[in-house]
């Protein structure tokens, strides 16, 4: 344990190097939010509700999503993995006395952490100050919130680890990059809640891994009845099955690949 709480504070470390894009992150993010905002209070004026969305639900989950965008790395980056599998540089990783999977997985948390708490919390705050947004009123909701955000981070790296692992079969990611940087943000519901689609297309995508990162959060912080089971709680499993199901996939392709796979480059 004492590995990977000094590989998370790396992490946290490294990431709060970055200050000045830190503070190009928040405008970037808030802007995004207000504009987003704007078009659906559009849509709202003239449909004011639409499956159980109002115009402040959609408002706050643009700016839940803003807020968690970054922390979760939807759109990227990807880990440094997938380059040091390309160069070579990952059989130095697999020396090291602690799971490949596991290392990485303490360093994104790392990174996880800054954003949610310098980026993501002040783009939150800023739409709160120009919107009126439906935030949680109880402790115990915002521990449900803060529980959901945990998860959502944890698969965030779970699916970027898998891309960036199949790096050990194919010579480059790039085109699995493309690929889920086209499918994953309208499947989590970056670019339009969930709710405003037809709702077997909503039921269908808020089953999938890209749902769990933003959608999911987002309900449980609105309390949706929408979710799983009708409540946070079934949120949360969904997140959590997932998490688990993601990780466990990660680990049993690390050992496949370690054991018959030749590093490329190396």
């Amino acid at each position: 344990m004492r590995v990977y709480s000094a590989v998370y504070i790396a992490g946290l470390r490294r990431y709060s190097t970055y200050r000045a894009a830190t503070l190009a992150g928040i405008l970037t993010n808030s802007v995004f939010g207000c504009i987003n905002a704007a078009v659906l209070l559009a849509l709202f004026s003239v449909r004011p509700l639409i499956n159980g969305y109002d115009a402040a639900d959609a408002v706050t989950q643009v700016f839940v999503c803003q807020a968690l965008v970054a922390t979760v790395a939807i759109l990227g980056p990807p880990l440094d993995l997938g380059e040091r599998i390309r160069s070579g540089a990952v059989g130095t990783d697999l020396l090291r006395p602690v799971p490949l999977l596991g290392w990485w997985l303490a360093e994104d948390m790392g990174r996880a952490t800054f954003s949610i708490v310098f980026r993501g919390v002040p783009t939150l705050l800023i739409g709160t100050v120009l919107f009126d947004l439906l935030l949680p009123g109880t402790a115990g909701h915002w521990a449900a919130v803060l529980a959901s955000v945990a998860l959502a981070a944890v698969i965030g790296f779970a699916l970027r680890y898998l891309y960036e692992l199949a790096g050990f079969w194919i010579l480059d990611t790039r085109g699995i990059w493309a690929v889920v940087g086209l499918v994953g943000p309208v499947a989590a519901g970056v670019l339009l809640p969930l709710p405003l689609f037809p709702p077997g297309v909503a039921d269908v995508l808020r089953a999938l891994p890209w749902a769990s990162m933003i959608q999911i959060p987002a309900e449980i912080t609105l309390g949706k009845e929408s979710l799983p089971g009708g409540s946070a709680a079934g949120g949360l499993a969904l997140q959590a099955g997932w998490a688990a199901a993601l990780l466990l996939l990660g680990a049993r392709l690390t050992s496949a690949a370690t054991r018959k796979v030749v590093v490329q480059g190396g």
